[in-house]
């Protein structure tokens, strides 16, 4: 029996764009699959994490102004497009992640869209938070943009997003992406997953063939 991979995540943070593409890998290598869970990592800081924004207003932030180049280190070698930042950062994601929401009981097709919509916001710099721009991604990808728009505003969706949100909170996780192993061992960000393989390595090696 596999173990269970959660990932939590929002469309908005560059270090989830990175770990969304990277994450396939370690999956494949250790044969696990993981679940993609859409919260709002705006409410997650507000609950647990605020120190975020002020740090945002230091322009002489040196470990943020560094964090910055290791993240364009981490895209080369991801081989990940991060033209980044732009005009509309930090983003609103509420919208975006409102699609994504509408998406989660389809796996595949919520894969989908997350990538095109990663492409849209760090590669061609579009608003990540305008509705049309998020339904034409959507249906470019050949998902119908216009349903997946309505869905996103009902208030299904919402709830099923604020309760992506608390959950993860409620789990200990403070930003996006938070990575789950089977519901309670915690990992945090793009660093981590070569942690996030060791130890899908070791429940594979405990599991009895």
């Amino acid at each position: 029996m596999s173990a269970r991979v959660e990932f939590f995540f929002d469309l908005s943070s560059p270090w989830t764009c990175l770990a969304f593409h990277n994450l396939p890998g370690v999956l494949e290598r250790v044969g696990a699959a993981a679940v993609y869970r859409p919260i709002l990592v705006g409410g997650v800081f507000n609950a647990v994490n605020p120190a975020v924004y002020a740090a945002r207003e230091q322009s002489d932030n040196r470990r943020l102004q560094h964090s910055w180049k290791v993240l364009k280190d981490w895209a080369q070698l991801a081989g990940v497009p991060m033209n980044f930042p732009s005009q509309y950062h930090p983003a609103k994601s509420v919208q975006a992640m409102r699609f994504a929401t509408a998406l989660e009981a389809d796996q595949a097709a919520l894969v989908r869209f997350a990538r095109a919509a990663f492409a849209s916001y760090f590669d061609r710099q579009e608003n990540l938070d305008d509705p049309d721009v998020l339904e034409a991604v959507a249906t470019a990808e050949g998902l119908d943009g216009a349903a997946i728009r309505a869905a996103a505003s009902s208030d299904e969706v919402k709830a099923r997003l604020r309760a992506n949100t608390e959950e993860v909170v409620a789990l200990g996780g403070y930003g996006s992406p938070t990575i789950f192993i089977d519901g309670t061992d915690m990992y945090f960000g793009n660093d981590q997953l070569p942690l996030v393989e060791a130890a899908l390595k070791r429940q594979t090696q405990r599991t009895p063939r």
